[in-house]
């Protein structure tokens, strides 16, 4: 038996599934890391706790497993996608803090680039918004902020790279500096239509192209893990952002197809061929991969917070002491009593991309219990999906025909059934839990031709299925009153 590593390295924890030839998950670990807010409107990360949990977590997998390495044909890598790290390149020690996807520290930034009259022309370059969102500018703060990276700079020894190039930089033991188009498509400096740097952008951004990887397919072998840390030198043979490993994951490999990750954030893909759809409904245009030299793109509507404002109310609020008693607690009350909560802890992603919204309550009463909040708080995961949805169907001009859907809080049933009754399709969620996993998987063994194209879509299941109940006029009444709600949080932290 032969077997593929996946590596997940996540927000909130790193894991590492281990997939059979045949597609199945023979065994997972997780291993989860400390969040840290220096600031309010900041996130970020040690980089050193991202590269010990992805190893404890990989090497927690090959022992419940039981499986030698010897065994092992080939390592898929799925990562956060915008996080930004700074290393040196003689030490590969991290010259600073990782600043996380979700941190707002470079808005001011952006709202220049946008004044200066430059985001039409990144957003026709790139698909994307000026928006703190983005690696590219995480870049340039720090280069200008951290003393570290200065130094690095002016000896010629900064790298920068996402996680998966940090990743990939230490697995092999500093051999290979690479990232993906998939990955490189999220730092605003990557031409869309080239897949390459784009030396407009970098210089806007003061950024050198020798800061940066070199970019690459995302599904082929492009370095050998170091020996010495399991044992032997394994194929690295894929490399993808993860919800781009998503939507591979999800069978969605046609134009058309949609899938909605309900993870740390929520993120809505729809595979769109190998011409990239340029939005006019504020949605970003992505590379989906890049196998054999050709390129599939993506249209993308991202959601900040998602599955975080349930670790909101059991963390910070204390109102559930674990993710799952959520639905429960939900379940307890007909409706939230006019409540709503827009959870824009870190501004609003799609279709808004309002950086100074900040997180709102609204229609509280004297009768407004514990239950209502939670129920609210859930719901607001599913407004603001179904908000980037009816976006990406404008653009597409056809209605969603049904939503595939996978992550940790697709599996709360009541927000699912929510989701369909909000969008009037059926919700249909994966079998394999371990959905961003197995498309790293799936790209890993197409890299070293264990599978074929043809394998890939017999190994997709669906899992449960929800149907909308809902009358049609009452889920539009209660968008309309989560409209409201959202104009009540836009622009509160504007300065």
């Amino acid at each position: 038996m032969k077997y593929v590593l996946a590596l997940d390295q996540g927000t909130t924890s790193s894991r590492a599934v281990l997939f059979d030839q045949h597609a199945a998950v023979k065994a997972s670990c997780a291993v989860a890391f400390d969040q840290h807010y220096p600031k309010p409107g900041w996130v970020s990360h040690r980089p050193q706790d991202i590269l010990n949990s992805q190893l404890e977590a990989m090497r927690g997998a090959i022992r419940r497993g039981g499986v030698d390495a010897a065994d092992i044909c080939a390592v898929g890598i799925s990562n956060q996608r915008e996080t930004a790290l700074a290393w040196d390149a003689r030490t590969g020690e991290p010259l600073c803090d990782a600043i996380v996807w979700q941190c707002r520290r470079t808005a001011p930034l952006c709202l220049a680039l946008t004044r200066a009259g430059h985001g039409e022309r990144i957003r026709e370059k790139t698909g994307l918004l000026p928006d703190a969102y983005f690696s590219g500018t995480k870049f340039a703060w720090m280069l200008a902020n951290e003393p570290g990276v200065k130094q690095a700079a002016q000896a010629g020894t900064l790298r920068f790279g996402t996680v998966d190039s940090f990743l990939i930089w230490h697995l092999t033991g500093g051999k290979t500096y690479v990232t993906d188009p998939s990955n490189a498509s999220r730092t605003m400096l990557m031409n869309l239509n080239t897949c390459s740097w784009d030396d407009e952008l970098l210089a806007l951004l003061g950024i050198k192209r020798e800061y940066l990887p070199r970019i690459v397919d995302t599904s082929g072998v492009v370095g050998q893990m170091d020996a010495a840390i399991l044992g032997r030198e394994i194929p690295i043979a894929a490399l993808a952002g993860d919800q781009q490993a998503a939507l591979f994951g999800q069978g969605c490999i046609e134009r058309g197809m949609v899938k909605n990750t309900y993870g740390t954030g929520c993120f809505v893909l729809m595979q769109t061929g190998e011409t990239p759809v340029w939005s006019q409904n504020r949605l970003l245009t992505t590379v989906a991969w890049t196998i054999g030299g050709k390129t599939a793109y993506a249209l993308e509507g991202s959601v900040f917070v998602a599955g975080a404002v349930v670790q909101w109310l059991r963390d910070e609020l204390g109102l559930i002491q674990s993710a799952q008693e959520s639905e429960a607690v939900a379940r307890s009350v007909a409706d939230t009593g006019g409540v709503y909560v827009v959870p824009a802890f870190t501004g609003l992603g799609a279709p808004y991309w309002d950086m100074y919204a900040r997180g709102t309550i609204v229609g509280l009463t004297r009768g407004t219990g514990r239950a209502h909040l939670v129920r609210a708080a859930l719901e607001s995961i599913a407004y603001q999906s179904c908000d980037v949805i009816r976006a990406m169907e404008k653009d597409s001009r056809a209605l969603l025909p049904l939503l595939r859907v996978d992550g940790g809080a697709s599996q709360n049933d009541f927000l699912m059934q929510f989701q369909s009754d909000l969008l009037g399709v059926s919700v249909v969620r994966m079998r394999n839990f371990e959905v961003t996993a197995q498309g790293a998987a799936f790209l890993a063994g197409l890299g070293v031709g264990l599978w074929q194209w043809a394998d890939l879509s017999a190994f997709w299941q669906a899992g449960d299925s929800f149907t909308p109940t809902m009358p049609r006029e009452q889920a539009g009444a209660l968008l309309d009153g989560w409209h409201k709600a959202v104009g009540r949080s836009q622009a509160w932290a504007n300065p």
